[in-house]
């Protein structure tokens, strides 16, 4: 019988993996508008330029003067009405002003009603991130029972798997909770 031996580095691929659905979630909660102007709602909008695919981000200058306003000034004028269209194509449901120099988008307040569905959302995203660490979990015990099935590890090295597998997923799982949390307040103040 060969032994492996399990260390904290033993446990790296996963520990990335959670790592990686945390910063995902981030992402979707970036992308979340909270009545308040956030620069990043456009980083998933982006417009031709130039034969290729570019976020708005790289054509221009995206500034955020007043709490509810994002101001959009391209570097290339004639970029300012594709910049436009891409911005009513996409979901973000905001008209865009064009004064012919740059682009204003100004944010409406939201309704309690908007703020409950979005906070539902916000809950949703969650529980998918939450599901993808326990899916986690399960592939590296997965993993290890497969070394425990040939005789590569002991019984009570398994035993020591588990347990550090749950600690790394309550862990992962905790700061999904508190991210959830801090978005909806977020969301949630006037």
């Amino acid at each position: 019988m060969v032994s492996i031996e399990i260390t904290k580095d033993s446990f790296l691929p996963y520990e990335e993996k959670m790592k990686k659905t945390l910063s995902v979630l981030q992402d979707e909660f970036n992308a979340i508008r909270a009545g308040r102007a956030n620069a990043k709602v456009l980083d998933h909008i982006t417009i031709e330029y130039y034969g290729v695919p570019t976020p708005i981000n790289q054509v221009a200058n995206v500034q955020v003067p007043e709490p509810r306003v994002i101001m959009i000034s391209p570097w290339d004028p004639t970029s300012l009405k594709l910049i436009e269209k891409a911005i009513q194509a996409s979901d973000l449901g905001i008209n865009p002003s064009n004064d012919g120099k740059l682009i204003r988008l100004v944010f409406p307040a939201l309704t309690e009603e908007r703020r409950r569905d979005l906070a539902k959302q916000i809950g949703k995203y969650g529980e998918e991130s939450k599901i993808a660490i326990r899916n986690l979990r399960r592939e590296g015990i997965d993993h290890y029972r497969a070394l425990l099935k040939k005789k590569d590890i002991t019984e009570d090295q398994m035993s020591e798997v588990e347990t550090a597998m749950q600690k790394l997923t309550d862990h992962y799982i905790a700061d999904i909770d508190k991210a959830v949390e801090i978005k909806e307040k977020d969301l949630m103040e006037l």
